[in-house]
């Protein structure tokens, strides 16, 4: 089992959003990253909608939904999925910046993949 599957997505989602959103996207994933969980956010996240803290946001997001949802089906659906991540997204009153769909699309993408390729 993948120790940190929410970085594993952000990462993988991240080099599949590069071509479109730049190079630095990765780095905004790992700054991202290192500052879940604390309060410390990096100065060029004053912007709360930054492209890598939206990320991880939506992967963490996503990750939570997949695996309840996996209480329920042992392999739920992409689309089942990606639906329940929306509902849960406008349910949290989220401002919806223009990439949010892109963005969830390729991280539900990559959580299904790696889903699949851990068995």
């Amino acid at each position: 089992m993948i120790s940190d599957p929410v970085a594993t997505v952000a990462r993988s989602a991240a080099s599949r959003l590069t071509d479109k959103h730049g190079p630095g996207l990765a780095a905004d994933v790992e700054a991202a990253l290192h500052a879940r969980g604390t309060e410390q956010r990096p100065e060029q996240y004053v912007d709360p909608i930054a492209l890598g803290g939206l990320l991880v946001s939506i992967a963490s997001l996503a990750w939570t939904v997949y695996t309840t949802l996996r209480q329920r089906t042992p392999n739920p659906s992409r689309d089942v999925l990606a639906r329940a991540v929306r509902v849960e997204l406008r349910a949290r009153g989220d401002a919806a910046p223009a990439c949010q769909d892109q963005v969830t699309d390729v991280v539900i993408t990559e959580i299904i993949r790696i889903a699949d390729d851990s068995g």
